[in-house]
């Protein structure tokens, strides 16, 4: 379960951050996480709960913002956000496609005090 060492990444991460801005607590932390990231939500969230104890982390409230994938056809130049996992313009309906959006990980927020 990889979600566990992407945890230990993310609070490193947030107490760095925290330190280096002279905080005390980490009060809020927000990721993105695209659907094709291999990251399953529920249990990053649980990971996230089990092991922010003893940490400035502690009391911090935890949001995930889920990111379907968004495309570009190099045919049309369409940008769309896919509903379904289906690697296509839904416009040309050309496979010529790059994803722009919707693979990755991001921490997009942190709230210190």
């Amino acid at each position: 379960m990889h979600e566990y060492s992407i945890v230990q990444s993310l609070l490193d991460s947030c107490e760095e951050n925290a330190v280096k801005n002279n905080a005390t607590k980490v009060t809020k932390v927000v990721v993105k996480i695209g659907v094709m990231s291999g990251v399953e939500p529920e249990l990053l969230k649980t990971a996230f709960d089990t092991f922010k104890e003893k940490t400035l982390c502690e009391e911090a409230e935890f949001i995930i913002n889920v990111q379907n994938v968004v495309i570009r056809c190099n045919k049309c130049l369409n940008e769309v956000v896919l509903n379904t996992l289906e690697y296509y313009c839904p416009k040309c309906e050309s496979t010529d496609i790059d994803v722009i959006d919707g693979e990755e990980m991001y921490l997009m927020q942190l709230e210190l005090e």
